[in-house]
């Protein structure tokens, strides 16, 4: 990345990083920058190298070689005055337990030397005023990881580091807490985001690192990692309404299959195509889809287990 006159500095860079656990290697020399006021997004499969790469970048532990900056500092040694400038969610948060949620918000406010106002600020922030009163240890898993998520933003961090956040999230609450990401972004927060949830990356990113055996093997923004990938628009019609033969000539059709009772065509041309499907049978229960985020990601790591 080059940055221009008057473009502020990476929130983040990483050179040539590596980190092992005895013989195994898990981050294998990763280079990247997360820019000033980035949706930065980490993918890849369970052992990856995901976690350790962004505990190394939190200061949480030490890379064995290579550089790590964060706003221009080294985060380790344990770095105390980052930790006002950033917030941080693991999939394993601790809690106060015996304490309310509201009580635990404004007891991690003061340990920031925030005001209380800012516990009520982060409870309204993720939906959870309504349960303010109510003990941690009664809360359900959903509402808990929202806690975590709130405690990460109490002190309103310019930096936040998102590990899993709606994984424990039903569908309604997490496009709830798309908003608030969303929200948190347009305030020029600079947010670094590990999810398996490929369509969340599509959606909320601005770029994307994909992450296998230790190495970044795709970094760009969703969009362009799409184009790279020169999947074809897959247009299903129902098998009733043209054969798998007159389909596959139609100019500019790639391929025609038959899956089940739909008739599937694959193109790179999907207006002409379309135009033909709709002149030819029309377009009544005609369904496009496009290639995604998880048919990039499926190319380049496999079958392997997202994480």
């Amino acid at each position: 990345m080059t940055e221009t006159a008057g473009d502020p500095a990476p929130a983040v860079v990483l050179e040539a990083v590596r980190k092992s656990y005895g013989g195994r290697e898990a981050v294998a020399g990763i280079s990247l920058q997360v820019r000033h006021g980035e949706f930065f997004g980490l993918i890849g499969p369970n052992g990856a190298g995901k976690t350790t790469l962004v505990e190394i970048m939190e200061g949480l532990r030490q890379a064995d070689s290579g550089t790590v900056t964060v706003f221009g500092e080294s985060p380790w040694p344990r770095n105390t005055a980052l930790l006002p400038r950033i917030g941080v969610q693991t999939q394993s948060s601790a809690f106060f337990a015996r304490l309310t949620a509201r009580e635990h918000l404004r007891t991690v406010a003061a340990l920031y030397r925030t005001d209380d106002d800012a516990a009520e600020r982060a409870l309204a922030l993720v939906d959870l005023t309504d349960r303010g009163d109510q003990r941690i240890e009664a809360l359900s898993g959903g509402q808990r990881q929202r806690l975590a998520i709130a405690a990460a933003l109490v002190h309103e961090p310019e930096l936040i580091f998102l590990d899993e956040p709606t994984a424990a999230l039903d569908p309604q609450a997490r496009r709830s807490l798309w908003s608030v990401l969303r929200t948190l972004r347009s305030q020029g927060r600079t947010i670094v985001y590990t999810t398996h949830h490929l369509d969340e990356a599509e959606a909320l990113c601005d770029r994307v690192a994909i992450v296998r055996a230790g190495r970044v093997v795709a970094l760009d923004s969703p969009g362009r990692l799409l184009d790279a990938l020169g999947a074809p628009t897959r247009l299903v019609i129902p098998a009733d309404r043209i054969t798998v033969q007159e389909a596959a000539d139609i100019g500019g059709v790639d391929r025609a299959v038959l899956e089940g009772m739909s008739v599937v065509i694959e193109t790179r041309s999907a207006g002409r195509v379309l135009a033909a499907v709709d002149a030819a049978v029309g377009l009544e229960k005609v369904q496009t889809r496009t290639a995604t985020l998880e048919d990039v990601y499926l190319a380049l790591i496999g079958s392997e287990q997202n994480a």
